[in-house]
């Protein structure tokens, strides 16, 4: 049984850090992706960062340059590196993963990011809270 759990949310003042992580258990796939998703009250859940099983990245446009994911492989942990926070990060975020992807799949997610209903297991969330 694969469960995730997140860590590391607070508050902070805009323009601290804070780092996120996700601990994976019973994750064991082959190609796979795993990120970060947030939600803000009143909105929608969406993307900010993932990473796959080959390394590559991508980011939210509003995170680039701010954030930073990463995985351990060796621990099953995915983190989530968050720098120079303003308010409108405020959000619950929540870590996020794929069951094994079959190739076509993969072909397809190397097209366009990949989206909620991509992901298979989530996390229960961790609360982020930047004050002005």
């Amino acid at each position: 049984q694969v469960q995730l759990v997140e860590s590391g949310g607070g508050s902070v003042q805009a323009g601290g850090s804070l780092r996120l992580s996700c601990a994976a258990a019973g994750y064991d796939y082959n190609r796979w992706y795993m990120g970060w998703f947030r939600q803000a009250p009143g909105q929608e859940r969406e993307g900010v960062a993932f990473i796959n099983s080959i390394g590559s990245i991508s980011y939210a446009d509003s995170v680039k340059g701010r954030f930073t994911i990463s995985q351990d492989n060796a621990k099953n942990t995915l983190n989530l590196q968050m720098n120079s926070l303003k308010p409108e990060d405020t959000a619950l975020y929540y870590c996020a993963a794929t069951a094994g992807i079959p190739l076509s799949v993969w072909v397809r997610l190397f097209r366009k990011p990949p989206a909620r209903g991509d992901f298979d297991y989530w996390g229960q969330g961790t609360q982020v809270t930047v004050s002005s």
